[in-house]
């Protein structure tokens, strides 16, 4: 999908980046809704974070993919900071054509040129898919990860 350009998102792009996010079966049981107040603080301030970054992939001014990347400055592996990419969707009539693998091959470059000493993501257990997919791109299953809901 070479046509395909990799920007940070605007205001005007929350509306698509919502319906990607709600566009698979875990999407659809979280209730994702129109764009409200709590959608527009959060964009807020992401986009106010300079370590945060909505990226969306962009194909001649339609939204097919999306994900967020933050960089975590820390005190392990020496002081390196981490590259965290959550949120990652593809419009699920363009998955299996490459699309997600541009996009996380964009990601991992930017966090390389930033000097990041790891790249992570977390994934629902029970997207297998997604799974082989990040294991393909040379992900480890290194840690189990674990959420408190509050």
């Amino acid at each position: 999908m070479t046509d395909v350009i990799f920007r940070e998102a605007v205001r005007a792009d929350l509306p698509a980046v919502i319906a990607l996010l709600a566009d698979d079966v875990l999407g659809k049981a979280r209730d994702f809704t129109a764009v409200d107040e709590a959608y527009e603080k959060a964009f807020a301030d992401i986009t106010a974070d300079p370590r945060n970054h909505l990226v969306v992939a962009d194909r001649g001014g339609e939204l097919v993919g999306c994900m967020q990347i933050t960089y975590i400055p820390g005190l392990g592996r020496h002081g390196a900071e981490r590259s965290l990419i959550e949120a990652v969707r593809v419009r699920s009539d363009l998955r299996g054509q490459g699309l997600g693998r541009e996009m996380m091959t964009w990601a991992i470059d930017r966090a390389r040129e930033r000097g990041c000493a790891l790249v992570q993501l977390t994934t629902d257990k029970s997207r297998t898919d997604a799974h082989r997919f990040y294991h393909h791109l040379g992900f480890v299953a290194s840690h189990e990860g674990m959420k408190l809901a509050l």
